[in-house]
Order: C-alpha cells, then structure tokens, then sequence
C-alpha cells in the first residue's frame, strides 16, 4: 500500500475529482465512526484537526473536557470504491487528541502504535494475518437483517451450494480497490458463513485492514441485498465466528517461528508462552460480548499445539519459512483489533524479557489437558482482567473500566 504524505494527499484530492474525506476512528470497542469534511477542509484538518464531541462517543468518558480533535493520518489514505466516481469519496484513519494537543488516553489505534514502538525497541518486528469469519443473511422489506442464511452450503463447497462466492469475490476485489491484499477466501462450515484471510503486514494495518474488512462487507453485502454479522455465534446451532491472529515474529528479516528445516528459535517460543501466561488476562477483551463465551468452535484451553483446535494457540505445519506462524484463536470479530493486537504484543514482549520456558505441545483428543482453561464467561473474564498486574500496566484504567460494564451486541 503506498504511503502518502499530507501534501501528496491534497495532490491526490485535487488531481482526482475527490469532493469528500471521511475522518475515521473508532470507540474503545471498536466501532467505526467517521466525520465527512468537504476536500477543501483538508488543509485545515491536517493542521488544526476537526473537534467532536467525546462525550458522545462511547468509552471516551476519561476525557478531561468533553472536545476531542481528529488529525488524519495521511499514510492511511484510501478511495472507497463503492462510492461515486464523480466527486470521489477518501477515507483517512485519525489520531485523536486532547484540545491541548495530547494524545487521548482512549485512543485505542495509539496503544497499538506504542506497542509496535516497543517491538521494534526490543529489536523485533511483528507480522500479522488476521483471518475473519461473517455470516451473510437475507434481509427483510426494510432491508434489515433476517436469521435466515444466505445458503446452505458448508466447508470449502462451491456454487450452487455456495452462493456467496460473487459476493466474496466483489469484497476481494473491492479490497484491492484499496491497497488492500486478501490472501484467501472461502466458505466456511455455516451455512451463510464466509472467511477472508488478510497477507501478512505490519500490526497497525493489520487492524487497520479488519476495520476496512467490516466496512466493506457490509457495503457489498448491502448492495447485495443482505446483511452481514460479524457477532460471535449469530446461529445458535452453527459454528461462530472467529477472527483467527497468525502472527510471524521477526529479528533482522528472518522469521523466528522456523519452517521448513528451520528450527523454531527460543525468542519465538518465549513470545508464545508469554501471550499463554496472560491468556485468562486478556480474554475480555479478545472476547468481549456475553455471546463469545457460547462461540461454537472456540477455543477452551490454555495452551497450544500443532493440531489441536481445542487449544488457544497453534503453530501450523509450514514448508516455507516465510509462513511460518502462530496462530490465536480465541479471539472473534467482536473485538476492537487495536486492543486486541496491542495486548498480545505486550504478552509476547513480557514473555521474551522474562524468558518463561514454553509448554510441551498439548492434544486434547489424545487426553492431554492444559493445566488452565480460558474464561467461561464474560462475567469470569471481566474478574481476571481487574485483578491483571499486566492489564493494569499496558492499558488505560479507563479503557478497563469500559469493558467491564455490561455490553449490548
């Protein structure tokens, strides 16, 4: 994806017929809002930002003063193809600050910004993957959403079983639209039920990218004539949905999780049992609605193996050394993604300071169980994330606070 600057951007507004910019963020559990400002605003938003009402917005209640301000970030350029080509429509992701100038505490997309910084102090990079699962469902008269699925297809069929695959192959190509790269996309085991698998990049597009992935689902899915989900058991007697991390962890361009003849390197199996130490810790905010603890498919253990599902973490097979991964599984696409990265990174870096020795691989199927298994329920979760030592210390008290108070989907 190229990375603008905020003189080529107003380049790019006048050489492109652009008439509105779409100013993005989202609330602490990541739901996008967006202010639209007339083109010739940008100026003016680049250098003074555009004022909003915190209060408003949920979670942002740790503002000492209600006015909150929005600084795109020009880097994050993109054209949203669904709408006209004739005065163009522009989206930039923002900062948020205080009208002192300050970051805002609540900011959720500059968490993920710090903990990328302190990766990279470390002398890391971390690649990220995501993969996320939604449901497509027929719309009603009013264009809302029915329960009834799309089809009835499952795992991997084709049409005329599976009749979304039009509609995955107009996201996939409206994403590279974007500058957005999907890797795969398929039919997933409900019936409705689609994935779509993101290249590997940086942590920040990573969750940059699965905001846009929500958006422009909903977009083509609407103008398809249904309605997406992204909840995380929206049929009660079908597999949920899952927002799978595959996380790769550099040093010096090689990949320390191996592939291949190349052996896994200590960095990457302290990294791991870092993010399993803090497992329990994290899950409310990984799985944050009541309905993510009745997930079908989710994970139940804490622990991890090559194969086993069942297990919070996995490290797949892989002949190339390029691809070698991680995988999270239990977090689902309810979560805000700049949390949700943040705190796995922050696990991961506490584990390769601390140096935790790593887990004997676990297969539950074979009778071999984790010595912990994962919240139970959100009521569970949220009591393990305010008597976190580690949660305290990498997230704002008040983003804490937010989380814990009762949730509606």
């Amino acid at each position: 994806m190229k990375r603008f600057t905020a003189n080529e951007v107003m380049q790019f507004v006048r050489e492109n017929d652009v008439k509105f910019v779409r100013l993005a963020f989202c609330d602490v559990f990541g739901t996008l809002k967006n202010i639209s400002v007339l083109a010739d605003q940008l100026p003016r938003a680049f250098e003074y930002g555009v004022a909003f009402d915190g209060a408003a917005i949920s979670g942002f209640d740790a503002a000492p003063q209600p006015d909150l301000f929005l600084f795109p970030l020009p880097s994050t350029l993109v054209v949203l193809p669904w709408r006209p080509q004739q005065g163009r429509v522009i989206r930039l992701f923002c900062e948020i600050r205080c009208a002192d100038g300050s970051p805002f505490i609540a900011d959720t997309r500059n968490m993920l910004k710090d903990a990328v910084a302190r990766v990279q102090q470390a002398g890391l990079a971390c690649k990220i993957g995501p993969a996320c699962t939604f449901y497509l469902f027929e719309s009603d008269e009013n264009g809302y959403s029915t329960r009834i699925p799309h089809d009835r297809a499952g795992y991997l069929d084709v049409s005329p079983l599976d009749r979304g695959e039009n509609v995955r192959r107009e996201i996939c190509l409206t994403l590279e639209e974007m500058g957005i790269r999907p890797e795969t996309s398929r039919h997933q085991q409900g019936p409705g039920q689609h994935e779509i698998d993101f290249a590997y990049s940086g942590a920040l597009e990573a969750a940059d990218n699965v905001m846009t992935l929500r958006t422009v689902i909903d977009a083509v899915a609407l103008r398809n004539g249904l309605c997406a989900s992204f909840l995380p058991q929206p049929c009660a007697d079908a597999q949920g949905n899952a927002l799978h991390v595959n996380l790769s962890l550099l040093r010096d361009g090689q990949n320390l999780f191996g592939g291949g003849a190349q052996a896994r390197s200590a960095t990457a199996e302290h990294f791991l049992a870092g993010v399993l130490r803090r497992a329990r810790e994290m899950t409310l905010f990984l799985s944050p609605l009541d309905e993510s603890y009745t997930r079908l498919g989710a994970p139940c253990h804490v622990g991890w193996s090559r194969q086993d599902r069942a297990q919070m973490a996995r490290i797949p097979a892989s002949a190339d050394p390029d691809r070698a991964h991680m995988q999270v599984r239990s977090p689902d696409p309810s979560c805000n993604p700049y949390v949700a990265f943040a705190l796995l990174l922050y696990a991961g870096l506490e584990g390769v300071a601390q140096q935790p020795a790593l887990d004997a691989p676990l297969d539950a199927a074979a009778g071999q169980l984790a010595r912990e298994n994962l919240p139970a329920s959100r009521a569970e979760a949220i009591e393990c994330a305010r008597n976190s030592a580690f949660v305290a210390r990498v997230m704002p008290a008040s983003v804490i606070a937010s989380f814990c108070q009762p949730r509606q989907p």
